[in-house]
């Protein structure tokens, strides 16, 4: 429905412009990845990544589809792996969080990254950095917060809905013919039984125990006891991670780039970024509340979707 829909738009829009009714400035196609300097100066690179909105596989949908964050995270750390005068990396987070696999496979390929190329990567958190935003961060050598970050929210969460009372109103019956009595477990059109939501729970406990000990990697200061009492899903502001050991200093992102070029054993280097083609990068702080990106794409996210039709979804999302 919704190719169609893009199909027609783009029918319609090339009937006006043959007319001579209007003129529009279509975006470039989408390309590989570019190289822009943002700041400094010198011969080595500090690469400027930014981690902004849901943590998702989706492809971002808009006018043209782009690539999902894990499809444009790995094809700038490809990059970056090629260049040799990379010599460190600072991650802008901005995110809540979300799907346990996307959040996981984002840390994994940092983390491999690091290994390989054994360079710093430092964690800057700006608005959010919760759930899996601080999944994210645990992979970095440092991490920072804003003074006015939330971050925090070391946890899992199922989304799933149940619309049996909806179905009811109208009058609809869903009938599943199942192979076992499980098969159909979490199914929005019936009640979980109190077996089905232990099976469940046992399956969010084993993610909340990566989740504990990915941060007890990351966070070697503090024990697994002290990451249990902090992990029981309430928030922190930057000062207040700071004091328990969840970050490591309350600073803006220009002191991320200086701590990131002092662990690389920089004085002085090019704060560089990644970008499409026609994609606008000024300073440090541009594309962050882009479309799409931050806090404003939580005002385009369909939980339904995350949700799969149903399907109970297994979230490291704080969504109060």
């Amino acid at each position: 429905m919704r190719n169609r829909l893009r199909v027609g738009l783009v029918a319609f829009l090339t009937a006006l412009l043959q007319s001579g009714c209007i003129t529009i400035n279509l975006p470039p196609p989408l390309g590989p990845l570019e190289e822009v300097q943002v700041s400094g100066a010198g011969d080595a690179k500090v690469l400027l990544i930014d981690l902004s909105g849901i943590i998702s596989s989706q492809e971002q949908d808009g006018f043209i589809s782009r690539p999902s964050l894990i499809a444009t995270l790995k094809e700038e750390l490809t990059k970056a792996a090629k260049d040799d005068k990379v010599k460190a990396v600072v991650i802008r987070i901005n995110s809540p969080g979300g799907t346990v696999t996307a959040s996981d496979i984002v840390y994994h390929e940092l983390k491999t990254f690091k290994t390989a190329r054994k360079i710093p990567i430092v964690a800057s958190i700006m608005d959010v950095g919760a759930s899996g935003g601080y999944y994210i961060a645990a992979s970095a050598d440092a991490i920072l917060a804003h003074p006015s970050s939330v971050t925090g929210s070391l946890g899992v969460i199922m989304l799933t809905i149940n619309a049996r009372g909806l179905l009811e109103k109208v009058g609809v019956e869903a009938t599943a013919v199942t192979s076992g009595p499980r098969k159909d477990m979490g199914s929005p059109f019936r009640a979980m039984t109190p077996e089905e939501r232990a099976i469940f729970q046992g399956v969010i406990d084993s993610f909340y125990q990566r989740f504990l000990t990915v941060v007890q990697e990351g966070r070697p200061n503090l024990s697994m006891d002290q990451i249990k009492k902090l992990a029981d899903g309430r928030i922190y502001s930057g000062e207040q991670a700071k004091a328990v050991g969840l970050v490591d200093d309350v600073g803006y992102l220009e002191q991320a780039i200086e701590t990131a070029k002092k662990r690389a054993g920089l004085k002085d280097a090019r704060v560089v970024a990644y970008r499409r083609p026609g994609e606008y990068q000024n300073n440090i702080y541009s594309r962050l509340f882009g479309f799409g990106h931050g806090l404003a794409g939580m005002a385009n996210l369909d939980l339904l979707s995350l949700v799969r039709g149903g399907t109970p979804q297994f979230m490291y999302l704080w969504m109060p």
